[in-house]
């Protein structure tokens, strides 16, 4: 990818000094749509993501091309120059939030692609909002905490991609460790590094190659839902509310609200339970925990489809300790959490299954929990 990408800066830009950068998709092994809820979440940077080669170029536009793609993009930094591309758009978003912090950016020159599978929950987005903010960080000398770096992307996605995201994919992308997890509490920001090496185990994502669109109305209809149901129970977040909470409006709120709301308040426990299992190395309590969250997505929060639910039911006939579905879901992935000696047959099996049923086979992702966002040189 490296030798793509310096291939395209060369022919696009010429051959002057440059820098480059990266930052990572993430998985998330629980605790999901519970980031803009003020709960837990649990992710983690994986070794896929985004790549960029960047120079300041002396003028007062970016220049930006997108190897992946094949497509070019010219703008500038004011806010009436926001280009129609969607993918410059996040480029040009997080020039504006750090130009918002008052910081200076100048014109730059950059030639990007990455690895991490566009639609399959792994969040490419935030690997490319996070390699630039650290990059234009870096190169600019701007002085942002990486804190801050992570809520540059998120408000890039609310305010200039119309999804009205949390801090979570962001944060993993700029926080990520190689050979950890993390948990962050997503209303404090406080946050605390587990180690995670589990042995006999391993991670892999299988995707259903379906993307049924993450729509902003979709996504953002649900955090209204909770929005909902925490102001009926006077609470600013649903963090801070119980079942019993729940029950007590239950009559005041819409069978849909409840519905959402009952998901999420349980999904702040199973975080927490995730990680006393770890700490225990108690991986079947790990893996009960995500089949729970996987059905709760489902039937409670229905942002999975009949392709996620086919793989979660295979998943559990094939022994696997644990699978559900991961990101904003509508498609995407299912994670698999796989003991080492059954993880051959469990993919050539559901491989199988999945295509006979669907009339195409999963993509298979291996993924090892990786840094987040860094200059490569």
């Amino acid at each position: 990818m490296k030798e793509k990408i310096n291939k395209a800066f060369a022919e696009h830009f010429g051959e002057a000094p440059s820098r480059l950068y990266t930052s990572a998709g993430r998985i998330n092994l629980i605790g999901e749509h519970t980031d803009y809820n003020g709960e837990f979440v649990f992710p983690g940077a994986i070794d896929k993501g985004m790549v960029a080669r960047i120079r300041e170029n002396g003028y007062d536009k970016v220049r930006a091309y997108s190897v992946d793609l094949q497509e070019y993009a010219e703008f500038g930094l004011n806010e009436e120059d926001a280009p129609k591309a969607q993918w410059a758009r996040y480029i040009f978003g997080v020039c504006r939030e750090i130009i918002k912090l008052g910081k200076t950016i100048k014109g730059f020159d950059t030639a990007f692609a990455g690895d991490v599978p566009l639609g399959a929950g792994m969040s490419s987005s935030a690997a490319l909002e996070s390699t630039f903010a650290f990059a234009l960080n870096d190169m600019f000398s701007l002085g942002i905490e990486k804190f801050q770096l992570a809520i540059v992307g998120q408000m890039t996605e609310h305010h200039y991609i119309g999804v009205n995201c949390g801090i979570m994919d962001q944060f993993a992308s700029i926080f990520g460790r190689k050979g950890s997890l993390i948990r962050l509490d997503c209303r404090s920001l406080e946050y605390e590094y587990f180690p995670f090496n589990p042995k006999g185990y391993k991670l892999v994502l299988l995707d259903t190659v379906v993307k049924h669109e993450l729509a902003s109305s979709a996504y953002n209809a649900r955090r209204r839902s909770c929005e909902n149901a925490a102001k009926a129970m006077g609470v600013e977040f649903l963090r801070d509310a119980t079942f019993e909470m729940l029950e007590g409006v239950k009559d005041k709120i819409s069978a849909e609200d409840y519905k959402r709301a009952y998901y999420v308040i349980g999904e702040k426990q199973r975080v927490l339970d995730v990680c006393d299992a770890l700490g225990r190395d108690d991986y079947e309590t790990v893996g009960a925990k995500m089949y729970e969250t996987h059905w709760g997505m489902s039937k409670d929060y229905e942002v999975s489809c009949p392709e996620l639910d086919f793989l979660a039911i295979k998943a559990k006939e094939c022994g696997v300790t644990g699978c559900r579905v991961m990101g904003g879901g509508f498609g995407g992935c299912t994670i698999n959490l796989v003991k080492n000696e059954i993880y051959d047959k469990f993919i050539v099996e559901a491989s199988a299954a999945f295509e006979k049923q669907f009339g195409h086979a999963p993509k298979v992702y291996p993924v090892v929990i990786s840094d987040g966002a860094r200059r490569l040189e």
